[in-house]
């Protein structure tokens, strides 16, 4: 593995590493910088839900200064997401088949949860915007959310330690941004997004704030959102949500 150019610190206990990084940043870091933690007190998932985070397990979060152009970011989540997937899947044994992307940007081994991401960012101000990329990744532990099955390498017959995989991670991820190229290869991200996804295709209902839509799963566009081919004939863009896979027994937080 080539050496990627980021700078890296490892930590001990920390609330989160998400928000390290963002302290970083607004005391004038000029980004490239992985934060990696043993443990994290006050760990996040989306939309505010807490995560729990003991010893063993991968925590590593990447801060970014505008690392695009604020019209391209909404297509970083899918490069992230690949490049989370390509380092877990360096070190997972046996048939990748049962090794996927469920949206927007969890990856299950046969069907139970193993990682997660949270993207935040920040302007700054003097033009600059700060990007945190939050992994979480189930190494030898899986908590348990209360909201969707969970599992971890360890349970799916890998010997990767947490250090290996954050070396895995960090060289995937250079290249990755690197192919995603501020958002001018998204359309290459995207195809290897769709060949990695769960669900496409199948039945899927997705719970909105307002309302609950059911339809067929029919993959994402430019932007990441989720494409619904509802029974009507319509088609609905969907950039957030709760949705049910037919064949899969847990749930996915968009």
């Amino acid at each position: 593995m080539t050496a990627p150019a980021f700078r890296h610190i490892e930590l001990g206990d920390v609330a989160s590493t998400n928000a390290e990084c963002m302290e970083r940043a607004r005391a004038g870091d000029a980004g490239n910088l992985w934060i990696t933690a043993e443990r994290q007190t006050g760990g996040r998932a989306r939309r505010g839900r807490s995560w729990v985070s003991e010893p063993g397990n991968l925590y590593a979060s990447l801060l970014l200064i505008n690392p695009a152009p604020w019209s391209e970011m909404a297509s970083l989540p899918l490069a992230v997401t690949v490049a989370v997937y390509d380092a877990v899947a360096a070190v997972l044994p046996g048939d990748l088949a049962r090794f996927r992307i469920k949206w927007p940007n969890d990856l299950l081994i046969d069907g139970g949860k193993t990682a997660g991401i949270l993207i935040e960012s920040e302007t700054m101000g003097e033009g600059r915007v700060a990007v945190v990329i939050g992994c979480g990744l189930n190494v030898a532990h899986r908590p348990d959310s209360g909201l969707y099955r969970t599992t971890c390498l360890r349970e799916h017959g890998s010997a990767a330690t947490p250090q290996e995989l954050f070396a895995r991670l960090a060289v995937s991820m250079d290249a990755t941004l690197g192919r995603w190229d501020r958002g001018r290869g998204v359309g290459a991200i995207r195809e290897d997004w769709l060949q990695r996804a769960d669900g496409i295709g199948k039945p899927v209902t997705v719970n909105l704030p307002d309302r609950q839509i059911h339809g067929l799963f029919e993959g994402i566009d430019a932007d990441g959102r989720l494409v619904l081919a509802a029974s009507d004939g319509t088609r609905q863009l969907i950039a957030s949500g709760d949705v049910f896979f037919a064949s899969a027994n847990d749930t996915q937080t968009g």
